[in-house]
């Protein structure tokens, strides 16, 4: 027996026509769902108020046109209505916007003349995003919405198994790409973004996997496409302050900086919602080494209060991060693995940890043991030991280790990081990037653009590819300690390339230890055999000497060494040493302070007069009696004069010039004149920085 479900259905049947199924009505879409704007007026009204169901809570915007409200609907969906409940300040002209990826909108329906309250239209357009985009306010407050509701039908998620999870257990973790293993073969990242293509092959050769970034914005992109393109992942890096460890970063007071956090916040929730489907992505990075950096900001408990509210508010950021996004880990860096105290502690939204260590590599991993901590975790830079760690070379600066001890190093440390099977999950390593200055020449692979020893060793480690040549090996390099200022500087090097390339030499000065300065100067240099020889700096102080040796293939060996640059001895007998002196003035506070005039004839290279922020000063020594004199030399210290004289007086009333310049440059002037009197003046009128006029040493020799 044959039963009929309905008489419709019976009459269909009959009439040998299909039944068209019933549609089911559109779904609530927006939800829930995240939500960012262009503003805020303050932190009660945020954005995700707006998207809450809760008709009694609102977003409100800044008073100014235009603002816009985006809601990410989770995946491309089709949107059949839109829902407006207004609050008083409403807007008069206003589009409705759909997107696919959160950058490139497409209006599907413009409203003028609009009078606020609840507004309902139907619409036709298919995006991830959708946004509400104001450009006329009703009046002179902002834009506010009670709600927001999108209706359509949602698309899909997803397949299960995608994205990048931390899955396993204690001790036992493993990351995991689209359901595969993967252990990070990573660098950090240096040139701009938008040349990432150029530079991907390179990458690929080194067997490179993943890149890391500080930051993440608009300009983000194309690293993205580029890593994507070529299998390649990013951590992208979220930079809070005091970023970046001991010494950098301004201060952020966050127990009670509401406003920065919120701020901070909304642009991770930002970057985050544009970024989490690309398929470049590999996890989320907030802060690096703010819990060590806040010991430059605060101290004893109020600094323990910062440093909890800070791993409290990292906790925040993880809990916004995986409401967006399901699909990606979030981490934390800091420069000491004593940061997990408090991660662990505050932060257990947390997926990993994240840890900087280079000289410390291969301790990492007992501090893990012994902190009993409860998460995985990888390298987010790491390499030979750096500036910080090494001990003192003869003239008091840190001794950079060699080429081949930096290269080693790299192999040392990946060794470690990979050693700690089921906890680590590797690192990026420090540093993949062009920059050839004082830190570039310690840490990057490719300073320039040339490949160096550490770069083949970190292709090695990561099973790159195979070179078919590599670079020239400086094995040894020896320089005097000292050197007067304006000096031959001979250098004897030992080297030799592996393919038998013939080696050219260049050479450069660094003045970091000088004036705190990481530019590379390049210098002539001649070379004798195994010798180099080049003129020394007229500026005192230490400087880096470096030598390079290139094989012509794109490969360099570099080696450097500290050289301390004196001021140089003149024959004759110094008579102004030790004598009466005076001054139109002299610094008195600051730093250092006092800086008399009696500083300048001390016969002390290490002691200096310094003046008064304006033109003209003097300095005048009573040399005690007339005297013939056939030589001065003055040993300026960075404030230099640029126009001044050399007077001598047989009365100290009435003087006459005897040497005068305006185009001086600093370091040490050796003048060679001959004239007697009893006093002798440095009269400057024009300063050669926007100091004063600082002086070393104020010499007139009697020869």
């Amino acid at each position: 027996m044959v039963r009929v479900r309905s008489i419709g259905t019976f009459v269909a049947v009959l009439l040998g026509l299909a039944v068209l199924p019933a549609h089911a009505a559109p779904a609530l879409l927006s939800q829930g769902r995240p939500a960012v704007a262009s503003s805020t007026e303050n932190g009660g009204t945020p954005a995700s108020a707006a998207v809450d169901g809760d008709g009694g809570t609102r977003w409100s915007s800044a008073w100014s046109d235009p603002q816009w409200l985006r809601v990410d609907l989770g995946a491309t969906s089709a949107v059949t209505r839109v829902e407006l409940d207004w609050e008083s300040a409403y807007a008069t002209a206003f589009e409705i916007q759909v997107s696919g990826n959160g950058d490139s909108w497409t209006p599907i329906r413009s409203v003028t003349g609009a009078t606020g309250g609840r507004q309902g239209y139907d619409v036709s357009g298919s995006g991830r995003y959708v946004r509400v985009y104001s450009t006329q306010r009703a009046n002179g407050y902002g834009v506010s919405l009670w709600e927001l509701r999108v209706y359509g039908e949602q698309g899909s998620n997803p397949p299960p198994g995608t994205g990048v999870h931390v899955t396993g257990s204690q001790g036992n973790w493993q990351l995991t790409v689209d359901g595969k293993p993967w252990t990070v073969k990573g660098l950090t990242w240096g040139p701009p973004a938008a040349d990432a293509a150029r530079y991907m092959p390179e990458l690929k050769s080194l067997g490179t996997n993943t890149l890391r970034t500080w930051g993440t914005d608009a300009s983000t992109r194309p690293l993205l496409d580029a890593a994507a393109a070529n299998g390649l992942r990013v951590i992208n890096g979220f930079w809070l302050q005091p970023g970046g460890g001991p010494g950098s970063g301004g201060c952020v007071n966050y127990v009670t900086d509401a406003q920065y956090k919120a701020d901070t916040l909304g642009q991770i929730r930002q970057w985050v919602t544009t970024y989490k489907d690309h398929p470049g992505v590999l996890m989320w990075n907030v802060g690096n080494e703010s819990i060590l950096g806040l010991q430059n900001c605060y101290s004893g408990t109020e600094l323990e209060n910062q440093r909890i509210a800070y791993a409290r508010y990292i906790n925040e950021a993880a809990r916004a991060i995986h409401a967006i996004d399901a699909n990606h880990p979030v981490t934390n860096t800091d420069a000491w693995t004593g940061a997990w105290v408090y991660l662990k502690a505050y932060t257990p939204d947390l997926d990993l940890y994240a840890v900087n260590s280079y000289g410390n590599v291969c301790k990492v991993r007992q501090d893990w043991v012994d902190g009993g901590y409860t998460k995985p975790y990888i390298l987010t830079e790491a390499g030979p030991a750096g500036e910080w760690e090494v001990p003192n070379d003869a003239n008091g600066v840190p001794l950079e280790p060699t080429d081949v001890q930096k290269r080693d190093g790299y192999t040392q440390a990946w060794n470690c990081i990979v050693g700690h099977t089921g906890v680590s999950f590797g690192g990026t390593l420090f540093h993949y990037g062009t920059e050839n200055d004082f830190g570039a020449v310690w840490f990057n692979l490719t300073p320039a653009g040339k490949k160096r020893l550490s770069f083949y060793a970190v292709q090695r480690a990561f099973g790159g590819a195979t070179p078919a040549n590599t670079p020239p090996v400086i094995s040894s390099m020896n320089a005097p300690a000292t050197v007067a200022a304006g000096a031959p500087l001979t250098i004897d090097v030992a080297a030799s390339d592996p393919n038998g390339d013939a080696l050219t030499w260049s050479a450069a000065f660094n003045s970091k230890y000088v004036d705190g300065s990481g530019g590379l100067a390049g210098t002539p240099v001649q070379v004798t055999g195994s010798r180099l020889t080049v003129t020394a700096p007229d500026r005192l102080g230490v400087w880096k000497v470096y030598v390079m040796a290139e094989d012509g293939r794109g490969n360099i060996g570099i080696e450097t060494r500290s050289v301390r640059v004196v001021a140089p001895q003149p024959s004759g007998v110094n008579v102004a040493r030790g004598k009466a002196v005076t001054a139109s003035s002299y610094q008195q506070v600051g730093d250092g302070a006092p800086f008399p005039p009696s500083n300048a004839v001390d016969g002390n290279a290490g002691s200096r007069w310094a003046t008064d922020w304006a033109d003209p000063q003097w300095l005048r020594v009573d040399l005690g009696a007339v005297t013939t004199f056939q030589h001065v030399q003055l040993v300026w210290e960075g404030a230099f004069g640029r126009a001044y004289e050399i007077q001598v007086s047989d009365d100290g009333n009435a003087w006459r010039s005897v040497y005068g310049t305006t185009s001086g440059n600093g370091g040490v002037d050796s003048i060679d004149v001959t004239a007697t009197g009893r006093y002798v003046r440095l009269y400057a009128t024009q300063r050669g920085t926007g100091w004063g006029y600082s002086l070393y040493e104020l010499g007139v020799y009697r020869r």
